[in-house]
């Protein structure tokens, strides 16, 4: 036995020696993945986001190619520049015109004080339980402006305190959406050989089916952002002209309010509808009247007319996934999170579908 010793403690040591090796290779391994992640989680939204442009845009991308005959670096410059054109000039539009709409609304606001809300109509004092409080309530500010104002005062300041908010986050959603525009152009120019390795990753850890997957995925991807992201700006463009034809105040920032609510559930009528109001109040019963059957004709109905012709079946979500995904996108993502985080939950549905459908085996002949 002693005579075996020296020769078995070389191997021990090689051994222990591989095992340390490979010890520090993880560690190390785990250290770059985790300071990788700690370097790009500042744009992981916009990262994200520009995955989901070129793999949506791909297609168009590709058939641009074939008919101009570009390199890659110009066919995704260009679109890189429709992309942008289409997604962040309504904001600049807005942008430069939102000094003049801000007064407008400086003025209408100022007008609502100094004459006070009109007489509380009879039906108010009719609602059951609050309708007395109610009406009384409104009555005692009815052409009374240091009453209105005095009021007013107790919501200024969180109403203040939210504008500023919202600000801060519409400025930072779109300095990501920005940012996701640029890397959407390195994507284009070298998606082939990206695409290529992401195959034969994929290959080597689930083999073929693995590859189905990702096809469910890319479909899926592409079936949402159409769906959610054409019906917006159908949204936002019919509804700005329906409040531009109505004489509605700020037309264009209003369209593109309806624009950011589109994803939300019933979140187009939380524009158009106090737009409708508006009319009423001031005397434009007519407009009003156009305005409530512009918005449930044709505002909202191209929720239920576009989105069926464009999202594919098989990525549909339900109701309470799409407002989840909503909401969850917006307090992990920001304002990208509102179309973000949708498409994400959408992917992940349809690859639970794709894994647990059964699948029958086919019978073997006897």
């Amino acid at each position: 036995m002693n005579d075996q010793d020296p020769g078995t403690k070389p191997a021990q040591r090689s051994s222990n020696t591989t095992r340390i090796e490979q010890g520090i290779t993880i560690v190390v391994l785990a250290a770059i993945v985790v300071g990788c992640y700690l370097v790009l989680a500042p744009f992981l939204s916009a990262l994200l986001w520009a995955v989901v442009l070129c793999c949506t845009t791909w297609p168009a991308f590709n058939r641009l190619r074939r008919v101009t005959h570009l390199s890659a670096s110009l066919a995704g410059l260009l679109m890189t520049t429709l992309i942008a054109l289409v997604l962040l000039a309504p904001f600049v539009f807005v942008g430069m015109t939102l000094a003049e709409n801000a007064n407008q609304l400086l003025v209408l606001g100022k007008k609502f004080v100094d004459e006070g809300p009109p007489e509380p109509p009879a039906w108010v004092g009719q609602i059951p339980l609050v309708g007395e409080r109610l009406q009384t309530y409104w009555a005692g500010f009815t052409h009374d402006s240091p009453a209105l104002v005095a009021e007013l005062e107790k919501y200024l300041q969180p109403l203040r305190s939210f504008a500023l908010a919202s600000g801060g986050a519409l400025a930072q959603g779109l300095l990501q959406l920005t940012l996701s525009i640029l890397i959407a152009f390195f994507f284009y120019r070298d998606g082939e050989a990206m695409a290529a390795r992401l195959n034969a990753g994929v290959s080597r850890i689930a083999g073929e089916r693995g590859k189905e997957l990702v096809g469910v995925a890319s479909n899926t991807m592409r079936g949402v952002v159409y769906g959610i992201l054409g019906t917006a700006i159908a949204q936002g463009v019919v509804a700005a002209i329906g409040f531009w034809i109505a004489g509605v105040p700020a037309a264009t920032l209003l369209g593109l309010a309806t624009f950011v609510l589109s994803p939300v559930p019933i979140g187009p009528p939380l524009v158009w509808f106090p737009a409708a109001l508006w009319l009423f109040y001031h005397g434009s019963t007519g407009w009003g009247i156009f305005m409530l059957i512009w918005g449930v004709a044709v505002v909202s109905s191209v929720d239920n007319v576009i989105k069926p012709l464009i999202i594919s079946r098989g990525s549909n979500l339900p109701f309470i996934l799409v407002l989840l995904g909503v909401l969850g996108g917006v307090v992990a993502f920001g304002f990208i999170g509102l179309f973000l985080g949708p498409t994400l939950l959408a992917i992940g549905f349809a690859l639970l579908q794709d894994w647990s459908a059964v699948r029958t085996k086919p019978a073997r002949a006897d």
